[in-house]
């Protein structure tokens, strides 16, 4: 018997390139709006830039080194070697729920910059720990949660918040961001060669840098402000997220209707994205996953971080660039050398946004193509399904608070259906699989799950209690009863027998 040679799974690889720089800018902007957050809120620099920053950056360090560790086991395990180690760092959709829903009402209720700090840091600290206890969970969850669900729901969050708000920042500086998008397209989804070699990332970011300063489209005196921000911010661990969790526990527990619902949200988010991996070929245990990213969260918070950690839906994009491991490992050494230096506050202030933007565009559009080519034609109207909530999701978000009139006048239907949006999308993405495939059972099932949501306010509501959005919890009870009328009917008559093939119209 001849025993297969064992495959060299490489460090280092020249694809890992691109791909460092998508996720190191992922990671940097997210940073950069944390920055600008916080300090437009109150809190002094000392916290953002000495605490806060190289806190955060600790989780990115261990997240990003234990995924490598991952994707070695896996290479190893099935002797290949184009296995992608999974993107990871903070999650953006519960960073803005924990700048708004946790620091913001702490600060504006104490009034003390550094106590609301404290009281964020122990949300995080049972945020992930919350997480990590339900990593149990994970691989149930995804074994019977229908695909197109799952990554309709998670591609809904690419077309608007990552493809779409990013194409809306590129066209801020179109002069510059368009020629960045151009070196995008060509050298990533093209695998063309730019000049002198370059991986298309890191030459998109220095012309596009180079040339917005050169054609005025930038002030100069961003470079100024920028370089200012140099410094030695060192990574220290503290008790202050348990000094927070008095608080926490006492005055400001309302704050948990707040913690508890995105930190469902965040393990189904983690679990959406490996799912999305497996579906190129590259299946982690998302048991393993969600637990890495609720303790990476906690120890980000014992260092001064308070913001939960999640896998990254780049984690695609960089599969299509032919990543390694190698890009995960940089990251977490490169992350955490400018965390502690103060140049990720330099590089936020100095890099124009509209030379970020295209690249996330890249990563968005990855993702809804690879949604559609890991399903079955038949499931697409699942997916768009799935994917719509998050429109009213991102409508909700970006006019509500400023322009609730105008919101109110396009349809009041919008708030609600924005509410709980990842939750409502894999429902309606799940009701409609099991319509297709005449499973009018588990779409009932699904239905009254929607109802459950409903009554307890995770989704169509904005905050939790007992019947927070009764009128919607009926309508989902209605449905109930309409699919399991019609899987009486069906199984009554002898005709639930491989519908799932037959045109929508027929079967009658």
């Amino acid at each position: 018997m001849i025993n297969k040679q064992a495959v060299k799974y490489p460090w280092y690889k020249k694809e890992d390139t691109d791909a460092f720089f998508a996720l190191f800018q992922n990671n940097l902007a997210n940073f950069v709006i944390i920055a600008v957050s916080m300090l437009g809120m109150g809190f002094p620099a000392s916290i953002v830039f000495g605490k806060v920053i190289p806190g955060v950056a600790v989780a990115v360090l261990v997240g990003n080194l234990y995924y490598a560790y991952m994707a070695n086991r896996l290479a190893k395990k099935e002797n290949r070697t184009d296995v992608t180690a999974l993107s990871y760092g903070v999650s953006t959709p519960v960073m803005f729920v924990f700048l708004f829903g946790v620091l913001l009402p702490a600060i504006t209720i104490t009034g003390d910059p550094e106590l609301a700090w404290k009281i964020a840091l122990a949300a995080a600290f049972i945020s992930g720990l919350i997480e990590a206890l339900v990593s149990v969970t994970g691989n149930w969850l995804r074994d019977h949660l229908p695909k197109a669900a799952i990554l309709g729901a998670l591609s809904g969050v690419a077309l608007t918040f990552i493809a779409g708000e990013m194409l809306f920042k590129t066209f801020e500086l179109p002069v510059v961001g368009l020629l960045v998008l151009a070196i995008i397209l060509i050298g990533i989804l093209g695998k063309l060669t730019m000049p002198f070699k370059i991986p298309a990332s890191l030459f998109a970011i220095v012309l596009g840098t180079v040339l917005a300063y050169a054609l005025g489209q930038v002030d100069t005196g961003q470079i100024q402000a920028g370089l200012e921000n140099f410094g030695f911010y060192p990574m220290l661990p503290s008790f202050a997220a348990f000094e927070g969790l008095s608080y926490l526990f006492g005055t400001l527990i309302a704050l948990f209707a707040v913690v508890l619902p995105i930190t469902l949200y965040n393990a189904i988010e983690t679990m959406n994205n490996v799912e999305a991996m497996a579906s190129t070929g590259d299946r982690y245990d998302v048991r393993e996953c969600q637990a890495v990213d609720g303790i990476g969260a906690m120890v980000g918070a014992l260092f001064g971080g308070p913001f939960p950690t999640t896998v990254y839906i780049a984690s695609v994009g960089s599969k299509w660039m032919g990543a390694g491991r190698g890009y995960s490992i940089v990251n977490a050494i490169v992350f955490g050398l400018t965390a502690i230096t103060g140049v990720i506050a330099a590089l936020s202030a100095i890099i124009p946004a509209a030379v970020v933007a295209p690249i996330l565009v890249f990563v968005g559009i990855s993702m809804v193509s690879t949604t559609f080519q890991t399903n079955e034609t038949k499931y697409y109207p699942a997916v768009v399904m799935a994917m719509l909530p998050y429109l009213s999701n991102y409508i909700m978000t970006r006019f509500n608070n400023n322009a609730g009139e105008v919101v109110q006048g396009i349809s009041t239907g919008i708030v609600p259906l924005g509410h709980g949006a990842m939750f409502t999308g894999i429902i309606f993405g799940a009701i409609t699989v099991y319509i297709i495939d005449r499973q009018f059972n588990k779409a009932g099932v699904f239905s009254l799950v929607g109802a459950l949501l409903s009554f307890i306010g995770l989704i169509h509501a904005p905050a939790l209690s007992l019947g927070a959005a009764n009128d919607f919890a009926i309508g989902y009870v209605i449905m109930a009863i309409f699919f399991f009328y019609y899987s009486w009917y069906y199984a009554k008559k002898g005709r639930l027998v491989d519908k799932a093939n037959l045109p929508l119209n027929q079967g009658k």
